[in-house]
């Protein structure tokens, strides 16, 4: 936990002031501990260092995707034994390099935000650019332990909690359990929201930045994981009720059109561009679950490959199934000519997911649309963290939860008309999994982290994967939700804080 928290202030400082990926800050001289933390400039490019890791492969390219690909939607596209044992619930990937960042990467972003509540406060600027800022720290603060403690904690222990106050030369220990860290991000929050704007009121600049129906949308799912159903409606309904977001009624599939990056569907994503030709920032998840060498037009990586399980789950008309996934025999717009879809030949699957296909259409497009580095398949897509439709999925939930069944149907309806279905009434918590799955499939929402939650694990996991044909693509496997309901801390963390930190039961 140490290498977590015991940033040296020069170095991260440093890396402040050259990062100009995600708010586009024009690099300086790296400052000193002594003389930062004195202007507004500083205040800004501290808020960009806390961007600084969207762009890292390991965090919103791949990293904690590899825990998303243990659910029944997806199999790992190219066989590989850690990505192997991570979805086999193995403990022998403790230790490796697919996740083994994740933790302290997060905690990096924690304490770039911290170092802004503790020093902002202070810095003689105009009021309200200082209010943001802020707000934009809480708001990370809260969003990265919520990955986290979902993620690693339980009720048996939850995740150190590191505040401004924490001494960094010290390893903390982790939270009695879970909701001790629910409490704490709620307060985070609360008081992101409170500082924020709203989007509506943010000038295109600053688009990418926290904002204040961001802060209630994760607010509402954070209730909902803690299962506190009132209070999850309560958040949804403010994001609902704010008249500030919608669902792109135009057609599912064009949620996930670049320019749509922006539209009233959007709370919070990975904001994406390949920055001119240049070497481009953002997700590079659309070109990890490209098949794997783009039929040698650009370097798909060929990861994340859908199951039969989850095509067979959509109901016939579900405009979401042709949008969402590529089976073989689809036709498709790659690099401007229409394509009839086929696997690459050591594919684990024959489908690929097609929602971040779209920037791969055009006849040209690399470099307005696409990276020229296919070892960087960032495109400009923006890909979502949280959409409208998953706040609407939430209050759906947490009504379901309070009133039983038929308490959600007008959230849900919603999502149904647009994908194409006829409403329905009286639906049950078991229609509520079904479209929060068809809805939010292969994106960061998280299956694995639902079927969880929802005690459908082990169930759902005893089960093997299939291709299109049928075939045993994955076999059955073992969950003991005594021990998988969460994921093993990193061995490293660990040794670090010379045991401070204790592992995961069972692992």
């Amino acid at each position: 936990m140490r290498q977590s928290i015991k940033y040296m202030t020069i170095g991260a400082l440093a890396l402040m002031s050259s990062c100009s990926k995600q708010l586009n800050i024009t690099p300086e001289g790296a400052p000193s501990a002594g003389n930062f933390w004195k202007t507004k400039e500083d205040a800004v490019k501290a808020e960009a260092g806390m961007y600084e890791k969207y762009n890292d492969e390991d965090y919103y390219g791949r990293g904690m995707f590899w825990f998303i690909n243990a659910s029944d939607d997806m199999v790992t596209g190219r066989n590989k034994p850690e990505a192997d044992n991570i979805k086999n619930f193995n403990r022998n990937y403790i230790g490796g390099g697919y996740t083994e960042s994740q933790w302290s990467m997060r905690y990096a972003t924690i304490k770039r935000a911290n170092d802004i509540i503790k020093n902002v406060p202070a810095i003689q600027m105009d009021e309200q650019l200082k209010k943001q800022i802020i707000g934009d720290a809480y708001f990370n603060a809260g969003l990265v332990y919520f990955q986290l403690a979902s993620n690693y904690g339980n009720e048996k222990a939850g995740v150190p909690i590191v505040s401004p106050e924490t001494d960094p030369a010290t390893a903390t220990p982790r939270a009695a359990n879970v909701n001790e860290n629910y409490d704490y991000i709620i307060q985070l929050l609360l008081k992101a929201a409170d500082n924020l704007p709203y989007f509506t009121d943010m000038q295109p600049a600053d688009y990418g930045k926290a904002h204040k129906t961001a802060a209630w949308s994760y607010l509402s799912k954070v209730y909902l994981f803690k299962k506190d159903y009132a209070n999850a409606v309560k958040y949804s309904d403010m994001v609902i009720n704010s008249g500030k977001h919608d669902l792109v009624n135009t057609g599912f599939a064009d949620v996930f059109k670049a320019a749509n990056n922006w539209s009233k569907e959007y709370i919070w994503s990975v904001v994406c561009t390949p920055n001119g030709g240049g070497t481009g920032w953002g997700s590079k998840l659309p070109g990890v679950m490209l098949t794997n060498k783009g039929w040698t037009l650009y370097n798909g990586w060929g990861y994340y490959l859908p199951t039969k399980e989850l095509y067979d789950s959509y109901e016939t008309g579900d405009q979401r199934r042709e949008a969402t996934i590529l089976k073989p025999g689809d036709q498709f717009m790659y690099f401007g000519a229409m394509r009839s879809f086929t696997k690459d030949g050591g594919a684990t699957s024959d489908y690929q997911f097609r929602k971040y296909m779209e920037p791969f259409g055009y006849a040209n497009p690399i470099p307005l649309h696409v990276n020229p580095n296919g070892d960087n398949g960032t495109t400009d897509l923006n890909v979502p963290l949280m959409r409208f439709a998953e706040v609407l999925l939430i209050k759906a939930e947490a009504a379901i939860q309070l009133g039983g069944a038929g308490a959600g149907d007008k959230e849900l309806n919603r999502i149904r008309v647009r994908a194409g279905l006829t409403p329905k009434t009286g639906m049950t918590l078991t229609d509520l999994k079904r479209e929060r799955r068809n809805e939010l499939a292969g994106e960061w929402a998280d299956r694995h982290r639902d079927l969880v939650r929802w005690g459908d694990a082990q169930a759902a996991y005893a089960k093997p994967l299939h291709d299109s044909q049928g075939n045993v693509i994955w076999a059955a496997r073992n969950f003991n939700p005594q021990v998988n309901d969460v994921w093993a801390v990193p061995q490293k963390e660990i040794d670090n804080s010379n045991g401070v930190i204790k592992q995961n039961a069972g692992w």
